[in-house]
C-alpha cells in the first residue's frame, strides 16, 4: 500500500524526528511504499494567496474559486501540484506534528489551506448533483492517522482537564478537515509529556506507535456520522430524534457508537 507521511516539526533531532524514522522504517519493512513531505525541510510556504495560481487573477481574489480554477486548468503552483500527486497515490496519510496552541503548527495549517483546494479535496459533486462531504469527497477511500505530541500530562487533557478534552481539541482537524474531505479518520495517537520525555519514555511509546502503524489499514475509523446517512436535515442539523436532548460534539458520532476516549 502507499502511505504519505506529512511531517510538521522543525527539528529532526527530536522526539518527533525519532518517531518519524521509526515509523517509516516499520512501514517499509512491512512492504509499504512511503513518501514523506517534511514541510520544514521543504521550506513549505504556508500562505494561501494569488501566487498559488499561475493564471491571471482579474479583480478581487476569491481564494476558493481561484484555487478551483487553477486545479481545473492545471495552473496551480508547482509545489501544490506535487502534493496533489502524492495524495492521489496515497492509500493512507499520516499527519505528524507537535500540538502548539491547541492546534497544528502554522506550516501544517498552511499545507491544508493550499493543498486541499476546492474541486480537488472538497467542493466536488456526485453524479446526482449532491455535494460530497463529511464521509465523502475528493479524498474518499483514503485513511488518515494523526500523530501528535503534547508537553502536558494526560489528565490535563481529560474531560475535566484545564486544556479541554483532547477529543474536542482535535475534533476540528479529525472531523472538519479529514472526515469532511472524505478520509476515514482513525483514532489519533497522542503522545503526552513530550517536553520531559527521556529514553525510557521514548521506548515506552514505541509499542503503541507500532500497533497503530501495523493496523493502519485494518483499524476501525472514528464512527462519525456521514452527511448522506439521513441523520441530518436539509439545514445540516442532526435530526431531533437522534441523540435526543443532547448537544455538543459527541452527537456527531454514530448512534450505536460511544465517542472514543483518546
Amino acid at each position: 500500500m502507499n502511505v504519505l507521511w506529512i511531517f510538521a516539526h522543525p527539528e529532526q533531532c527530536s522526539l518527533n524526528g525519532a518517531l518519524l524514522t521509526h515509523g517509516i522504517n516499520q512501514l517499509r519493512e512491512a512492504g509499504h511504499y512511503v513518501q514523506v513531505s517534511d514541510l520544514y525541510a521543504m521550506g513549505w510556504n504556508p500562505i494561501a494567496d494569488a501566487h498559488d495560481v499561475t493564471h491571471d487573477v482579474r479583480g478581487r481574489l476569491i481564494v476558493g474559486a481561484e484555487q478551483e480554477r487553477g486545479y481545473r486548468r492545471g495552473t496551480l503552483s508547482e509545489d501544490i501540484r506535487a502534493e496533489h500527486t502524492k495524495l492521489a497515490r496515497a492509500d493512507a496519510v499520516v499527519f505528524q506534528f507537535p500540538l502548539w496552541w491547541l492546534g497544528p503548527p502554522a506550516i501544517l495549517k498552511g499545507w491544508f489551506d493550499r493543498v486541499l483546494v476546492q474541486g480537488f479535496a472538497f467542493g466536488v459533486t456526485g453524479t446526482d448533483g449532491r455535494t460530497r462531504r463529511y464521509g465523502d469527497g475528493g479524498l474518499a477511500g483514503k485513511r488518515a492517522l494523526v500523530i501528535t505530541s503534547v508537553g502536558a500530562r494526560p489528565s490535563s487533557f481529560g474531560p475535566r482537564g484545564i486544556h479541554g478534552d483532547v477529543d474536542h481539541v482535535l475534533f476540528p482537524l479529525l472531523h472538519g478537515t479529514l472526515f469532511y474531505t472524505g478520509m476515514a479518520a482513525l483514532a489519533p495517537l497522542v503522545i503526552y509529556g513530550a517536553d520531559r520525555m527521556d529514553d525510557n519514555g521514548y521506548r515506552a511509546v514505541l509499542p503503541e506507535l507500532r500497533h497503530r502503524l501495523a493496523t493502519l489499514f485494518t483499524a476501525d475509523p472514528l464512527p462519525f456520522r456521514h452527511e448522506d446517512s439521513g441523520d441530518y436535515d436539509d439545514d445540516l442539523v442532526l435530526r431531533p430524534d437522534l441523540s435526543a436532548g443532547q448537544t455538543g460534539l459527541a452527537v456527531h458520532y454514530g448512534a450505536s457508537a460511544v465517542a472514543p476516549r483518546i
